[in-house]
C-alpha cells in the first residue's frame, strides 16, 4: 500500500534503531493542492497516534496544501482539524462554472474560518511541540500584479528562467518563512533565494497561510502582510513545490508525499530536473503505492483540475472514496512499524 524511501543517513539510523517518533525532528507538507488527499488516512494516523505523545518540539515545514495541513497539525486536535480541511476544501462549490480568482479567494478565507474555528489561531501560537512554518513567495515584477495578462507574461518569463537556471527565479521571488514564535528553524538553499524568517502572529497568521496557498492566476495574492516588507505575496509552492533545500536541524525529517518523486519548484513540474540527493540524506518518505492509487476512481489522486472536468456532486464523491481508501495507508503503514518491515 505504501512505499517507505529513506535516505542514506535517515536509512541507516532507522535500521538501527528502529522508526521511532523521537527520531524525527522535522515534518515536510508538499504543494499540489487536493492531492493531499491521498495522504488524510496517514495524516490522521501520524498526529493522532505516532505522535501522540511526543514531548519534543517537531518543526512543521509546509507550503500551499502542505501549510494548511501544518497549519492543523499545530492546533490542539490536530485529527479533528485536518478532518475539517478535508470536509471543506472537498466540499467546496463555486456559484459559476469559471469561479474568478476573488470568488475562489473568498472560498478560501472562509475554509480557513472552518479549520481554525475559535482557537485555532491561538492553539498554533502557543503550540510548544508542534510548531508550524508556511513558505511564502514574495513575488516582484510583473507577478505582482493582479492583471491576468500582465502576470501571465510574468509567469512566462519565470518558465523560461527555470528551465536555463532555476537561480535566475530569484530575481523574481523572494522566500518568507512565516514561521512559529522562538522557531529554531535553519535552512541552507544551494540555489540561493533570498530568504526571510517572519514570527508568526495573530495579525499575520490567516494571511501568511492564505497567501502560501494563493496560487497565481487562480486566486488572488496577498498583499502587504503584517510584520513583513510591504509587497505581494503568492503560492509558496512557486519556489518549495516539493523542496530542495537543507534543514540544518539535527535529527530526521518525515515526508509524507503522493509522490515519490519530488520536484523542486512550481515550474519543474514539466522538467526532468531532480532534487539534490544530499537534501534528502536524513529524510524518510512515505507515499502511496502506484498500484494503490491505480486502485482508486480514475486510476489518479485528486488534482485541481477535477473541479473543472467533473461536476461538483461527481467531484465530491470521488474525493470522498479516496478519503476512505486511504484509511488503508494508515492500516498498512502501522503495520510495519509493528512488524519493522519499513522497506
Amino acid at each position: 500500500m505504501i512505499d517507505i524511501h529513506a535516505g542514506k543517513t535517515a536509512a541507516k539510523i532507522i535500521n538501527e534503531q528502529g522508526f521511532k517518533p523521537e527520531l524525527f525532528t522535522s515534518f515536510l507538507g508538499a504543494s499540489g493542492g487536493p492531492k493531499w488527499f491521498t495522504l488524510f488516512g496517514l495524516d490522521k494516523y501520524i498526529f493522532g497516534e505516532f505522535f501522540k505523545n511526543r514531548t519534543q518540539p517537531l518543526n512543521l515545514i509546509g507550503s500551499s496544501a502542505g501549510a494548511f495541513r501544518s497549519a492543523c497539525f499545530a492546533q490542539n486536535d490536530p485529527v479533528a482539524a485536518i478532518e475539517r480541511l478535508g470536509k471543506s476544501y472537498s466540499q467546496t462549490r463555486y456559484t459559476s462554472n469559471k469561479p474568478t480568482p476573488a470568488e475562489i479567494t473568498l472560498k478560501a478565507r472562509a475554509l480557513l474560518d472552518d479549520v481554525f474555528g475559535e482557537h485555532g489561531v491561538t492553539e498554533i501560537l502557543n503550540n510548544p511541540i508542534f510548531k508550524a512554518h508556511f513558505i511564502v513567495a514574495k513575488s516582484n515584477g510583473f507577478i505582482a500584479s493582479e492583471n491576468k495578462l500582465i502576470q501571465l507574461l510574468g509567469l512566462s518569463k519565470s518558465y523560461m528562467l527555470n528551465r536555463v537556471n532555476r537561480k535566475l527565479l530569484g530575481s523574481q521571488y523572494e522566500r518568507f518563512i512565516f514561521g512559529a514564535p522562538n522557531s529554531n528553524l535553519s535552512i541552507t538553499d544551494s540555489y540561493n533565494f533570498k530568504t526571510q524568517n517572519i514570527p508568526l502572529s495573530q495579525t499575520n497568521l490567516k494571511d501568511a497561510l492564505l497567501a502560501s496557498g494563493s496560487i497565481p492566476l487562480v486566486m488572488q495574492g496577498v498583499k502587504n502582510i503584517a510584520g513583513s516588507p510591504q509587497g505581494m505575496y503568492r503560492d509558496g509552492g512557486i519556489i518549495d513545490y516539493h523542496f530542495d533545500l537543507k534543514i540544518n536541524n539535527p535529527g530526521l525529517i518525515l515526508y509524507p508525499h503522493f509522490n515519490s518523486e519530488p520536484k523542486a519548484g512550481w515550474f519543474d513540474k514539466s522538467l526532468k530536473r531532480k532534487v539534490a540527493p544530499q537534501n534528502y540524506d536524513n529524510v524518510v518518505m512515505i507515499s502511496p503505492s502506484k498500484k494503490f492509487v491505480a486502485g482508486l476512481p480514475y486510476g489518479k489522486i485528486p488534482d485541481r483540475s477535477d473541479f473543472t472536468i467533473l461536476d461538483a456532486d461527481t467531484r465530491i464523491k470521488y474525493w470522498n472514496t479516496v478519503f476512505s481508501e486511504t484509511e488503508k495507508l494508515a492500516e498498512d503503514f502501522d503495520k510495519k512499524l509493528k512488524t519493522r518491515t519499513y522497506y
